[in-house]
């Protein structure tokens, strides 16, 4: 096949959109497949061999290192010029918009991956609070236009499908097993972050409004050391909100891992995430997680197998939530093992595969079905 992929996030990006997109970049390559990349903001125009057609962007505020991509009739030529038979929308907002414009009219078949509640991240911020109901128009009306939408939990399905999007599928994440595994634990590592013993809780991810990393002070009188691995705006004012705990900036590839795979208990404190990865790395670990009683944690936690659910709502109950685990280390070791069992068929060739063998080809067949109809 031939795959124009359109991403509103690519390398040198690092976060879900633009590491998705990436494994995906990657498969398709290996099962010998042939790909053009269209992404927003700077970067290196080749990635493995393969083109990548840098738009024009611009940042907002709060997420000013992540690209916003402008239109440009380049992009229309090279897709032209490239003849897919199929156009991979990763996460459809800006330039994916311009995207399905031109795929529209080339008369090309569409596939669009949701990966990021928008909407729920502008209710976080002052200047966006009433931006919600028109990020969910503007989103209904691009997935809308395309012949497939993919979602990557089973409660993201079901909040595209109330908010009117048609044609909606469930496909989830995979996880890189060989990076994220127990075996990278590093007890010098421990020692340092915990000289006295202490179980050790770790938050990983973005520092921002969204991602409600506040609410880790309801851990400041548990009997553990807290770490929080990633950068972002909200650092100083956390760091001021969480003064015994250890921030260790943003850490990458094996650093990450042996981070995750040192911890006894992983928390993700946000509520808005579709499907919230950084819990899925902590099962792959061997790390007992907490999360939300909301969207993509849903799909991933097990309450009481394979981890616990906190309530956002409730003051107090991610404290609660934690301290069990701290308090019955032979129920955190065993949620940690049926954690890591959860993930094992969950690679991301497998999960690629499914989206190439399945969702790729169901809608090239559809596409065909209709022309032959015309």
């Amino acid at each position: 096949m031939r795959i124009v992929m359109v991403a509103e996030c690519f390398l040198p990006q690092i976060n879900g959109v633009a590491n998705t997109a990436r494994h995906v970049a990657d498969r398709l390559l290996a099962r010998g497949h042939q790909l053009l990349i269209i992404a927003a903001g700077p970067g290196p125009d080749t990635y493995n061999g393969v083109r990548v057609l840098r738009a024009r962007s611009f940042g907002i505020p709060g997420y000013k290192e992540i690209p916003v991509g402008l239109p440009d009739p380049a992009i229309e030529r090279a897709m032209a010029e490239f003849k897919p038979d199929l156009v991979h929308l990763a996460a459809p907002f800006a330039l994916g918009a311009y995207g399905l414009r031109s795929a529209r009219r080339l008369g090309l078949p569409t596939v669009a991956v949701f990966q990021t509640d928008l909407a729920g991240f502008a209710r976080q911020y002052p200047w966006f609070a009433k931006a919600d109901r028109g990020c969910w128009a503007w989103i209904r009306r691009i997935h809308s236009r395309c012949d497939r939408t993919l979602a990557p939990s089973s409660p993201t399905v079901a909040q595209l499908v109330q908010e009117g999007v048609p044609r909606v599928y469930h496909w989830g994440r995979g996880v890189n097993l060989e990076l994220f595994d127990p075996a990278h634990r590093i007890e010098a590592w421990r020692r340092e972050i915990s000289p006295d013993g202490k179980p050790i809780v770790g938050y990983v991810g973005r520092l921002a409004a969204e991602k409600k990393v506040k609410r880790l002070a309801e851990l400041n009188d548990l009997d553990c050391h807290v770490v929080v691995v990633g950068d972002g705006p909200d650092r100083t004012s956390l760091e001021a909100t969480l003064p015994n705990a250890t921030f260790l900036g943003m850490r990458r590839g094996t650093d990450l891992a042996s981070i995750f795979a040192g911890l006894d208990v992983f928390v993700h404190t946000g509520e808005h995430e579709t499907f919230c990865q950084t819990i899925q790395e902590a099962q792959a670990s061997g790390v007992a997680a907490v999360g939300p009683a909301a969207g993509g944690p849903l799909d991933l936690i097990r309450p009481g197998e394979t981890g616990l659910l906190f309530e956002p709502g409730t003051p107090g109950s991610l404290r609660e939530a934690v301290r069990t685990l701290l308090d019955n280390p032979e129920a955190r070791t065993a949620m940690a093992a049926a954690g890591r069992r959860r993930v094992q068929t969950r690679t991301w060739p497998a999960v690629v595969d499914d989206l190439i063998d399945r969702h790729y080809t169901e809608v090239l067949a559809e596409a065909a079905a209709v022309r032959r109809a015309a």
